[in-house]
């Protein structure tokens, strides 16, 4: 009978199994300059980012893309600091243009930059990011190609050392890869508004199911909304041109409030097969940690744990590996197993974090 619980083991296994093989061997797209350049607005939304703004607009002012054909849009969500000051006397950028929310939260800025932007693609990226000098190109280009509705670009973290930056690393290449995965695979689940373009049509088309309400979650409910149109095109950029450099969490506190931020969003998907990969996901994770008690508690249980365990962490490995490669990209597999058995803790403790806001918005 306790065999059955290794079902959603077995589960998971084919889910990540699935993603690793559609990230074996997917075309990679380079900056084409040939192609006929297409009109883009770059949306910068930002709330209290005078330190890290400065550097992403040098990257901007640096695109190898005709300056006649972007425009730059900061988008600046009420800051308390100097943010909308660093942004309006940077030098440097002839195409930028700095305004206020006019609204409330990330959703609402994007929305503003869209509607103040004249261009038919829109790129979304975050003031803490940093990007190469082909970026708007390369993904200008792709569009130019391939003219989806939207495109799910590459999201990397940026190096650091230490122990929180390999588990958060581990933890990210895994969530890339089921990204990467399931959009290759045309069953799109995630995306990442540091790295998202869409056209400007799309946006106005699906900007009323953000769900304002809401803080986090702009670019998975527009990535939903859209995959719920019969025959939009959803296509990932598997660009190393593409990529956009992230900034890891510095702190258990701080990684810990944003995964609680990005878990809250979940009650409200609608997306079936988000939904079944989220629960198969949360189920193996629980799992996994009871049965590691239960061993502990009494040795006959051994088994069902070393079997779990065994499972997930190959899947596990799998997809970090070839994610890993795929990004080019150090994989760090020996701290995986390890890791694994701290998992299902972090899980809790994310849930623990996020008690507190479900009972506050009446989710409980």
């Amino acid at each position: 009978m306790f065999w059955l619980l290794l079902i959603p083991f077995f589960i998971y296994l084919v889910l990540f199994v699935t993603a690793a093989l559609y990230l074996r061997n997917p075309a990679v797209w380079t900056y084409n300059p040939l192609l006929q350049p297409v009109s883009v607005s770059i949306i910068v939304p930002c709330k209290n980012e005078e330190s890290s703004l400065p550097s992403l607009l040098a990257d901007l002012s640096l695109q190898n893309y005709p300056e006649d054909s972007f425009e730059i849009i900061v988008v600046d969500d009420h800051s308390s600091d100097n943010t909308l000051i660093v942004a309006e006397e940077f030098s440097g950028i002839r195409n930028l243009k700095v305004i206020s929310n006019a609204g409330n939260g990330k959703k609402h800025a994007i929305r503003t930059g869209v509607q103040s932007s004249s261009s038919e693609l829109i790129i979304t990226t975050d003031a803490d990011c940093r990007v190469g000098k082909v970026w708007v190109g390369t993904i200008a280009s792709f569009y130019a190609a391939c003219r989806p509705a939207l495109i799910i670009g590459p999201v990397k973290l940026k190096e650091r050392k230490g122990v929180l930056f390999v588990f958060q690393h581990i933890e990210w290449l895994g969530l890339q890869g089921i990204t990467a995965g399931y959009a290759l695979a045309g069953r799109p689940v995630m995306c990442n508004g540091a790295n998202l373009a869409f056209t400007r049509k799309t946006f106005m088309e699906n900007c009323e199911d953000l769900n304002y309400t809401i803080p986090s979650g702009d670019d998975i409910f527009l990535l939903h909304s859209v995959k719920s149109k019969q025959g939009s095109n959803i296509l990932w950029l598997n660009s190393r041109e593409a990529d956009v450099a992230t900034e890891p969490a510095y702190s258990i506190q701080e990684l810990l409030k944003q995964r609680a931020r990005w878990i809250s969003k979940a009650g409200s998907y609608r997306d079936a097969f988000t939904i079944f990969l989220s629960a198969v996901v949360f189920i193996t994770v629980s799992l996994l940690g009871l049965m590691l008690v239960a061993a502990l508690l009494n040795i006959k249980f051994l088994p069902f744990f070393l079997a779990g365990f065994t499972i997930k962490s190959f899947a596990d490995a799998l997809l970090i590996r070839t994610t890993a490669n795929l990004y080019k990209q150090k994989s760090f597999l020996r701290w995986l197993f390890p890791l694994q058995l701290l998992y299902p803790l972090y899980l809790a403790a994310v849930l623990i974090r996020l008690i507190p806001g479900l009972f506050s918005r009446g989710k409980l």
